[in-house]
């Protein structure tokens, strides 16, 4: 049986002269967390964007599940992500924001959503407008989006930006169980210990290339 549940091939991702993603080859294995480190501009958000179809690449394939995005899908299904700082509309509360997006695929409810919100550590009862949010608060409501309708893959660009070491711990508690519940895990971070306590593999990238590190 296939273990490899995100397959990356030759590919290519450039703005004007400047290739983000350069000829990229990779599998990712189910059942495991990812992670994906290297400075700003090396290319990490590019190449999540492309897995998720938010970009296409212009050479190459990403093969999600056995489904080749931009050809037998546009955006493949069952994908959390946080890629960049996570939008919501600002005058509505966390629970209000959540149902909004939950109805575009119509999977869970009112209270399958307010679980969510406690297992990240928000108050699903606050009416308290996400507006008025701290970024660590914006942060958990983002996790809150990317897992509540139970995706087998999860792209974390950066998930504990702007969290205390608290919410840091609570989120790498949550990640692990998430893993052990079967999901797949691809994190980009700029922490060494993150890493170092949530990643099975560790892949680094440099100038839009990447090489295995661990």
């Amino acid at each position: 049986m296939e273990d490899n549940i995100i397959k990356i091939e030759g590919l290519v991702k450039h703005f004007k002269e400047a290739k983000a993603v350069n000829n990229v080859s990779v599998n990712f294995e189910k059942n495991k967390i990812h992670g994906i480190i290297g400075r700003n501009g090396s290319g990490k958000t590019v190449l999540f964007k492309c897995i998720c179809g938010l970009m296409y690449p212009d050479a190459g394939t990403v093969t999600v599940r056995g489904i080749r995005v931009g050809r037998d899908v546009d955006i493949p299904p069952n994908i959390g992500s946080i890629i960049e700082a996570p939008g919501f509309l600002p005058n509505y509360s966390a629970v209000k924001n959540l149902q909004f997006l939950a109805g575009i695929n119509r999977k869970i409810n009112k209270e399958q959503i307010k679980q969510n919100l406690i297992i990240v550590g928000l108050d699903p009862e606050s009416k308290k407008h996400v507006g008025k949010y701290s970024l660590g608060m914006r942060q958990r409501l983002g996790i809150a989006q990317a897992i509540m309708e139970g995706p087998d893959i999860l792209i974390f660009d950066e998930p504990m930006n702007g969290l205390d070491r608290d919410g840091v711990k609570e989120i790498r508690d949550l990640l692990l169980d998430l893993k052990q519940k079967g999901t797949t895990i691809l994190l980009a971070s700029h922490s060494k210990e993150d890493i170092d306590v949530l990643c099975d593999t560790v892949h680094e990238m440099h100038n839009g290339a990447i090489e295995v590190v661990k």
